[in-house]
Formats: structure tokens, C-alpha cells, sequence
């Protein structure tokens, strides 16, 4: 079989492919709960990072907002 060493990205990829799909295996076979409680979990992690990212966006908008008034303000002076 002839490898080619001018290719490291598919090395790399590869590399990466099989990593994945080996921690992937071992996160399910040494999970400390059962499969529905875990998903329950993730559920409300993924639910509380949404909401901590909206309360974000709304702050930066505000912040924007606020800043576009000042900007305006200056200008008509």
C-alpha cells in the first residue's frame, strides 16, 4: 500500500475522525446516568445557554442602540 506524505490535512481529518468516534464511545459507555436522564440534562444546559445568549444579544442591541443615539445627538449639534 503506497502513502502519500504530502497530504497532512487528510491526516489530520482522519485523525480527527477516528478521536471523535472514540470519545464518542466511551462518553456512552462511561456515562454516569441513564440515557434519558443525560438528555434531560443536556436539554436544560442547551436551555440556560440560549437564554444567557439572548440576555447577550439584548444588552450588545441596547448598548448599540444607545450608542446610535448619542451618535445622533452629536451630530445635530
Amino acid at each position: 500500500m503506497y502513502y502519500e506524505e504530502d497530504s497532512p490535512v487528510v491526516s489530520f481529518m482522519s485523525g480527527l475522525v477516528v478521536g471523535a468516534a472514540i470519545g464518542a464511545g466511551l462518553a456512552l459507555l462511561l456515562a454516569p446516568q441513564s440515557g434519558k436522564r443525560t438528555r434531560r440534562h443536556l436539554a436544560r444546559s442547551v436551555e440556560g445557554m440560549r437564554d444567557g445568549a439572548t440576555d447577550r444579544w439584548d444588552d450588545v442591541t441596547g448598548d448599540l442602540r444607545s450608542a446610535v443615539k448619542t451618535s445622533r445627538k452629536k451630530l445635530q449639534l
